[in-house]
């Protein structure tokens, strides 16, 4: 899913891209220079890469080098195992409830204490 800027005339708009089986589906958002349609694409950026406010976390990788999807049990271990509350905001945004729960649950890296404590926090009846 990304957002794409076309020209019509003079004016610019912005559409949501989404691929749904073979299809490609279109669905328009507004004017390219509207609040709402700013605010986002300044979400989809947040999302698509880690943030450099981050960089303390992934001290021994180059960000440059973690890609989203494919590293996804990597980041979602070392934010909820050193991140901060700014961290796990940004890591709901990237990644599902389910995900994370799922990864909270096999992961050899997490400590028992940060693993009880998460699970209480996201709610987790097992805990």
């Amino acid at each position: 899913m990304g957002v794409i800027i076309k020209r019509i005339g003079r004016r610019e708009y912005a559409y949501l891209v989404a691929r749904e089986g073979k299809r490609v589906k279109h669905t328009y958002l507004g004017p390219a220079d509207g609040p709402k349609v700013i605010k986002i694409i300044s979400d989809k950026k947040e999302t698509s890469a880690i943030p450099a406010r981050f960089r303390p976390l992934f001290w021994d990788t180059s960000l440059s080098k973690i890609h989203i999807k494919i590293n996804a049990r990597y980041i979602i271990e070392r934010v909820l195992e050193f991140g901060n509350m700014d961290a796990v905001k940004w890591l709901q945004k990237v990644y599902s409830f389910q995900t994370v729960i799922n990864i909270l649950n096999m992961s050899r890296i997490i400590t028992d204490k940060s693993r009880n404590f998460w699970l209480i926090w996201f709610g987790v009846t097992d805990a």
